[in-house]
C-alpha cells in the first residue's frame, strides 16, 4: 500500500517498521508501491526493488488497481505469478495480500478475480491474507474521504494483521 492521501508517518511501511522496532526487532520495511499501481507496474519494478540488499521478505499486495481497472483476471494472475517466481528465484519469501472483487464487473469478474490469489498461495505455497482490506474496506470510520483508501486508522488493523503474519512466520528469518 503505498499510503495515498496519507502523510509518511502514516503508511503502512513506516507504522508496520515502528510497531516491530517497538517490540525489539530491527527490521527496515520499504514501501516498493506506488499510488494507483496495477500489476504490470508492479512487475515492472520487481526485479530492482527487490535486488536491494537485504531483502528477506516481499508483501505482494497489488491487483486492486488491476480489479478497478476491469483489467482481465488472467493477466493479473500472470502478472502476481512473475511476481512471486522473481521474488522465489531471489530467496525472497513472500507473504500474498489478497483483494477481492466487488460485483461492479460482473459476477463471471468477480469469481475469476477472487480465485487469483488462493490459486497462487496453493500452487506456490505462500501465506495467505485472503481480503487484506478485511475489517477496513466499506467502513467510513477506517477509510480517506475517497471511501477507497484505508486512513490511519485503516492502516492500523492492516498492520497489526501484517505483523501478527510475519511474526508467526518467525521475524528471525527477516
Amino acid at each position: 500500500m503505498a499510503g495515498y492521501g496519507l502523510p509518511n508517518e502514516h503508511h503502512l511501511s513506516f507504522i508496520l517498521q515502528e510497531s516491530l522496532k517497538s517490540k525489539g526487532y530491527n527490521i527496515e520495511v520499504i514501501n516498493g508501491s506506488v499510488s494507483g499501481s496495477t500489476s504490470s507496474g508492479g512487475l515492472n519494478r520487481a526485479e530492482w526493488t527487490l535486488s536491494e540488499p537485504g531483502v528477506n521478505l516481499m508483501i505482494l499486495g497489488l491487483g486492486a488497481n488491476d480489479m478497478l481497472r476491469g483489467i482481465e483476471p488472467s493477466e493479473t494472475k500472470n502478472n502476481l505469478e512473475k511476481i512471486i517466481q522473481i521474488s522465489l528465484k531471489m530467496n525472497i519469501d513472500v507473504i500474498l495480500a489478497g483483494m477481492i472483487a466487488p460485483n461492479s464487473h460482473g459476477s463471471k469478474y468477480k469469481k475469476k478475480f477472487d480465485k487469483i490469489f488462493s490459486d497462487l498461495s496453493k500452487e506456490y505455497k505462500l501465506e495467505l491474507i485472503p481480503f487484506l482490506l478485511d475489517g477496513v474496506a466499506m467502513n467510513a470510520e477506517l477509510n480517506l474521504s475517497d471511501g477507497m483508501h484505508p486512513n490511519y486508522k485503516g492502516v492500523m488493523i492492516i498492520s497489526k494483521k501484517l505483523e501478527k503474519i510475519i511474526l508467526k512466520k518467525g521475524i528471525k528469518n527477516y
